[in-house]
């Protein structure tokens, strides 16, 4: 058994500590209380994130370590793209991707997918106006 207390589980998870312990004590995440500590297994933790621990997809071994075992909750083709919506836990995720992978994929609802999420940075802006 690999236990993580809440640190080490919070970098495994890309979260802040504070956030893995309200979603422990709101059982959103699988943990256990031991005295004052939270300890998670490592193993529950890929289980959640639908990672099994590795990062194998469909046989190949790759570099991508965010992957996202979800099922699909629609597809919507217009013109040589299509706009899929995943339903991942209670988060749905939307990806946009060709009309060709869809059809090479044979991507319908229901089916059980995995996302793999490969990024280096995500920006966020705001428009500012000035009075």
């Amino acid at each position: 058994m690999d236990l993580l207390d809440t640190v080490d589980a919070s970098k495994y998870l890309h979260l802040n500590p504070k956030r893995v312990q309200a979603l422990a004590r709101a059982g959103r995440l699988p943990g256990r209380r031991v005295g004052r500590r939270w300890l998670f297994d490592r193993r529950d933790l890929e289980r959640l994130l639908g990672t099994g621990g590795g990062s194998e997809v469909a046989g190949l071994d790759i570099s991508a370590r965010n992957q996202l075992r979800g099922t699909v909750g629609s597809v919507a083709v217009d013109g040589v793209m299509a706009e899929v919506r995943l339903r991942i836990g209670e988060q749905e995720l939307v990806s946009i991707i060709t009309r060709g992978s869809v059809e090479r994929l044979r991507l319908r609802v229901g089916d059980e997918v995995i996302a793999v999420i490969k990024s280096t940075e995500i920006m966020i802006g705001k428009e500012t106006t000035h009075a």
